[in-house]
């Protein structure tokens, strides 16, 4: 559980850009862009907040995954982008829950960040499996 501490810290832009591991040159980017929102304040006495550091960590993720920067814009301004746990860091452990569909259709969940329960998980599958079942035999019908 996070303290009232640690919610309302602020940081430097040099701080925001190495805990979401990019320069800070990115990070002013990401702003110019406006998948940022500006740092509060002006020149030196400008500061960031949890939540810069939430979308920072989101865009950067949905970055790294392949997506534009115009496309991240656009669903920012249009949805707004959900919130995306960081990437696990090394030495981390995680449990992965693994369905393997078929030869080379496989799901792979890791409960604790996709925020799932275990039947949640157990349901994901089910539905998953009985889709693919379906998607198969829709084709099979078909010809």
């Amino acid at each position: 559980m996070e303290t009232q501490a640690e919610s309302s810290r602020t940081f430097t832009l040099e701080e925001l850009g190495s805990l979401a591991g990019l320069p800070r040159r990115t990070v002013r980017y990401y702003i110019q862009l406006g998948l940022v929102s500006r740092p509060i304040g002006e020149t030196r006495a400008a500061y960031y907040t949890r939540a810069h550091l939430e979308q920072l960590l989101t865009v950067a993720k949905y970055a790294s995954a392949g997506i534009s920067l115009e496309r991240i814009g656009e669903l920012a301004n249009t949805h707004g982008l959900p919130s995306v746990a960081p990437a696990p860091r090394v030495g981390t452990v995680e449990v992965r829950s693994h369905l393997t569909l078929a030869d080379g259709v496989e799901l792979t969940v890791e409960p604790s960040r996709a925020r799932l329960s275990p039947e949640q998980v157990r349901r994901l599958f089910k539905d998953a499996l009985a889709l693919y079942e379906n998607i198969l035999r829709e084709d099979d019908d078909g010809r």
